[in-house]
């Protein structure tokens, strides 16, 4: 079983749907400590990486260059903060794949941890800070650790999912200390940074994605 950009465009279209059903939940989040637009930014960005992935793939010959593109058309469609985020997410982790039209697919794990590493670098957050790395960094650490203990993919992805998502719940007892929100100070107390739970609703789209994907494998 392989990853190639004909699957990674599948995995995008899967992203952008997970991403358009959390629109309106990650609104009402980012509008008790920003401005209410990161549901938008997050739905926009990743319906344009599936867009470009989808109908321009014959301009990707290879993972590398798709992940490359995918950041190109996400910092396109979003601005602010979220755009260059994830845009040096995704070419991290283009950079983390070689430049081959397909690798094996339990690589689609180092996509996840050159998309934490690339915000980690760019964002130069810490944990604790109440941002969207109190979730990708508890998946990348729970990746690292699965692997070596030589767990197959789903129990990876699995792992890495509930990491997320026990990260993104934890920032309801932070204090914000980047963006916009970091002007609230203590007000930020109480809520859930809606940068942490869009990662953690990535990530959980991963990990059933890559479910899937293995389900139709054994048919």
């Amino acid at each position: 079983m392989y990853l190639d950009c004909h699957a990674l465009a599948d995995l995008f279209r899967a992203l952008a749907r997970r991403m358009n059903d959390e629109r309106d939940y990650l609104a009402e989040l980012d509008g008790a400590i920003g401005d209410a637009d990161h549901g938008t930014a997050m739905a926009e960005g990743f319906s344009a990486a599936a867009v470009a992935l989808t109908h321009d793939v014959a301009d990707h010959p290879s993972l590398r260059i798709a992940l490359t593109g995918a950041a190109r058309s996400f910092l396109n469609a979003v601005g602010a903060t979220t755009g260059p985020l994830y845009a040096s997410g995704l070419t991290r982790a283009g950079l983390a794949m070689p430049d081959e039209p397909r690798v094996e697919f339990d690589r689609i794990a180092d996509i996840l941890l050159g998309i934490s590493e690339g915000i980690e670098e760019r964002g130069k957050a810490s944990p604790g800070d109440k941002t969207m790395l109190d979730a990708w960094l508890p998946a990348a650490h729970a990746i690292r650790d699965a692997r070596q203990a030589g767990e197959p993919l789903a129990a990876v992805m699995e792992r890495a999912a509930t990491a997320a998502q026990e990260g993104a719940e934890a920032t309801r007892g932070m204090v914000a200390a980047k963006g916009r929100a970091a002007r609230l100070g203590a007000r930020t107390i109480g809520h859930l940074d809606p940068g942490a739970v869009s990662a953690a609703a990535l990530i959980d789209a991963m990990r059933e994605w890559v479910l899937a994907a293995a389900g139709r494998e054994n048919r």
